[in-house]
């Protein structure tokens, strides 16, 4: 996922995750909102409980992995991805489902 497809700033998640539109399974936490850019934008989330620094910011390179085949720029949402505890006790593939039928989820309701 390049740089410029990604929500960086605390402004920009508090903005999303205050706008309270949700989809959610066991794994992830996704807000969304209609995009403010002319493509479309992610946000990685992984709570300090999760785990150390190391092993957090081994789930958000996975996810930006995972996102890289998933996520297009054309989406018509920007969004923020939050981790659950659930994702660390199943492997990558079926991590990889349950993002990939989220995203169908909220793709069906067309901002």
């Amino acid at each position: 996922m390049k740089v410029q497809y990604r929500v960086k700033s605390a402004t920009e998640f508090q903005a999303l995750i205050e706008r309270k539109k949700s989809d959610k399974n066991h794994h992830f936490v996704i807000y969304h909102q209609p995009k403010t850019e002319a493509y479309a934008r992610a946000g990685i989330s992984v709570g300090k409980k999760m785990g150390n620094a190391v092993f957090r910011n081994k789930v958000k390179r996975q996810l930006r992995m995972m996102m890289q085949d998933i996520y297009k720029a054309d989406y018509s949402f920007d969004c923020v991805i939050i981790v659950r505890f659930k994702y660390f006790k199943d492997d990558y593939h079926s991590n990889y489902q349950q993002l990939e039928d989220l995203f169908k989820t909220i793709e069906k309701r067309r901002y």
